[in-house]
């Protein structure tokens, strides 16, 4: 009872912090919700269990490295946004045939990663129900789906996006409270000599494949190089850099938390896994994670459906239009849900948005070159290398 009490403080407090007018009016803040949204939305609901069921006592380091590579990612594309801004006619052939790919390359990468956050919605929509199987999940997951298409075909997504500030309140409201919660747990361990050290069940290559099609769960930080409309490239610049600095702490405080207090065989290793953890923790936390997981998977699928609508318009100039790109989308989501699970759609949302990342990354390498950066165009190489490894050598989760 007194720990529900410290968590739902603690969630009423930072609900109260990030409605603060000062917060909210703050350009730079406003800037850096979109990426942190993003990072932080479905990966949280996911890496806790897998890291701690794979990588066991060193599940941080791994976090650690996940964070890191989507850092030096994160430098290529601030690099671009930066070149474009104080050279907007200097850039190649191959750079702009390059950019081109890229926006092809996103525009399907946001396919798969709506389906990724819409199948994790089915899979906590149903639960804390009495039909909380795949089946209904999935009956669930296809219905939103529908109902995502039908609104983007008949009113677009202009309301349900000024919804978003909201949902990311809820969403790192939640978190600070699931945070309070674990760090109780973890203490009340620690008094007890009752940490647990795991040992790893991925190791050598294996656990670096998994580590690769984990990407997508730290994902979403390129988000601020398509504000352009509304913010100026150092404001990008900036609140994408805040973004994955605010993201790296939370993740690493969350898998210090989780990692050392459960036995790898406590629960079953599945897309909501983190519920019956949580159980554990205290019995208000899996329904405050439900609520948070439904409006981040919710928001983030109109996000990220908008985005596709753009960028095949963009790409095809305007022959492809947003609804029709809607459409397609929500056939390819469709036949997703049914034929892979969760952990599929999460490495195959990985491979897609790594294959953009090395060619955001080439795209700076090349640009680094041309301005005679050749420590940044080597390090931008040596980044476009490693993200088309993740591109082939990426493997999902073994639920």
């Amino acid at each position: 009872m007194f720990e529900n009490v410290l968590i739902l403080t603690a969630v009423l407090l930072a609900a109260f912090i990030l409605m603060l007018p000062r917060l909210v009016k703050t350009r730079g803040w406003r800037a850096t919700i979109t990426p942190l949204a993003s990072i932080i939305g479905s990966g949280f609901l996911v890496l806790g269990p897998i890291l701690n069921a794979s990588y066991g006592k060193y599940a941080p380091l791994v976090m650690a490295g996940l964070c890191a590579v989507a850092f030096l990612f994160g430098a290529a594309i601030r690099f671009n946004i930066a070149d474009i801004d104080a050279n907007p006619k200097a850039r190649s052939t191959l750079e702009l045939k390059f950019e081109t790919l890229a926006s092809w390359t996103l525009a399907f990468a946001y396919i798969i990663s709506v389906a990724y956050y819409l199948n994790l919605f089915g899979a906590f929509g149903v639960s804390l129900t009495s039909v909380s199987d795949a089946h209904h999940a999935n009956l669930l997951t296809t219905a939103m789906f529908l109902l995502i298409l039908m609104v983007g075909w008949t009113r677009g997504y202009g309301a349900l996006e000024r919804m978003e500030q909201v949902f990311v309140g809820i969403k790192l409201a939640v978190i600070a409270g699931l945070l309070v919660g674990l760090a109780i747990f973890l203490a009340k361990k620690a008094h007890g000599s009752e940490l647990v050290f795991n040992a790893a069940t991925q190791t050598g290559w294996a656990g670096i494949a998994l580590a690769f099609g984990l990407i997508v769960t730290v994902q979403g930080f390129e988000t601020s190089r398509y504000l352009g409309d509304e913010y100026d490239a150092k404001t990008r610049i900036s609140s994408m850099r805040r973004a994955q600095y605010i993201s790296a702490a939370i993740y690493m405080v969350y898998i210090l938390l989780l990692a050392y207090v459960f036995q790898q065989n406590t629960v079953t290793l599945n897309e909501t896994a983190i519920i019956d953890m949580l159980a554990i923790v205290a019995p208000i936390l899996p329904v405050l994670l439900v609520v948070a997981a439904l409006s981040a998977q919710f928001s983030a699928a109109v996000a990220d459906t908008s985005g596709a609508g753009g960028l095949f318009e963009e790409v095809t100039k305007n022959k492809l239009k947003p609804a029709h790109a809607y459409a397609l989308l929500a056939t390819i989501g469709i036949v997703l849900t049914w034929s892979a699970n969760v952990f599929e759609i999460i490495s195959y949302a990985s491979r897609a948005f790594a294959l953009y990342y090395a060619l955001q990354s080439a795209i700076a390498a090349l640009s680094a070159r041309r301005s005679a950066k050749h420590i940044r165009a080597l390090l931008f190489t040596t980044m476009t290398v490693l993200a088309i490894m993740i591109v082939i050598y990426g493997v999902p989760v073994e639920g």
